[in-house]
């Protein structure tokens, strides 16, 4: 079995592209369905911060083709759920809390129909004021994914690497959810983590190429080129989703500004590394 690759970009919405991968002049309303004609899936960043209204969404579904798939991230009010800059541990996926936004959320993806992709839910790193440990966390997330529909597909995106371990990834494969393989500046590159544990818990595979936003920010404040070569780490991701792509039905993969500093243009570089499929 060789899985079907969905490569593509963190987001469509960058100015900034506007003269290397939009046409010069194009304007933003325009961009998702220029964006779907170089990639065949998109991960919506813009879910993070809001729940998508229903016009949003059915924007979407009209300026995509049929086949194109958009992976979204849960609204920051469910998995983060603080109103500040730290997360509120009292209401962090509790169901009682945060079950209205969870099903106006499913609700407005669902509108997407074939076209949705994985929604993930990216956590933030939590000290010990949030969890002493990942027990309780584990426990809570445990009861959350419990409740979610099995009829949509859903991944786990983990910040604290100590939590990376045998239970979470049990935990996660028993409800047929993926781990989220992460390249973040302070996180273990998934090659590495791979040689160790086996990161595959559901029947797809979800990589994020997110970087280091400080280092990059320092470089360069436009997103229309490389700045930083990421061929190593490159090649790494490279060989991981080879030998995943033998062992699941779809690998999606999604290059975020802040890896090399043009998304579109490392997402190409990676599948070229990865060679025919």
């Amino acid at each position: 079995m060789t899985a079907r690759l969905h490569a593509g970009t963190s987001s469509w919405s960058e100015k900034s592209w506007v003269g290397t991968f939009y046409p010069e002049g194009m304007q933003p309303g325009r961009f998702l369905s220029h964006y779907a004609t170089q990639f065949d899936t998109v991960e919506a960043d813009v879910t993070y911060y809001r729940i998508p209204d229903r016009k949003l969404v059915d924007g979407w579904n009209d300026k995509t083709p049929d086949g194109f798939l958009l992976a979204a991230k849960f609204p920051r009010s469910i998995v983060h759920a603080g109103d500040g800059p730290k997360p509120d541990p009292g209401r962090l996926l509790v169901l009682d809390h945060v079950g209205p936004d969870v099903e106006e959320f499913l609700a407005a993806m669902r509108r997407l129909g074939p076209k949705c992709g994985p929604l993930v839910l990216q956590f933030p790193y939590f000290n010990r004021d949030a969890f002493a440990s990942a027990g309780p966390f584990l426990e809570r997330l445990d009861t959350f994914l419990a409740a979610l529909p099995d009829d949509m597909r859903f991944a786990v995106e983990i910040r604290n690497k100590a939590w990376i371990t045998q239970p979470l990834l049990d935990l996660l494969r028993g409800h047929s959810v993926a781990f989220v393989l992460v390249d973040l500046a302070y996180m273990p590159h998934p090659n590495v983590l791979a040689q160790r544990l086996d990161l595959i818990t559901a029947d797809f595979t979800y990589g994020r190429l997110i970087g280091d936003r400080k280092a990059i920010d320092a470089l360069t404040d436009r997103f229309d080129k490389v700045v930083v070569d990421q061929s190593k780490r490159l090649d790494g991701w490279a060989e991981l989703l080879r030998n995943y792509m033998a062992r699941t039905r779809d690998v999606f993969v999604y290059a975020n500004n802040h890896y090399a500093g043009h998304g579109p243009a490392t997402i190409r570089d990676l599948v070229e590394r990865i060679g025919p499929v």
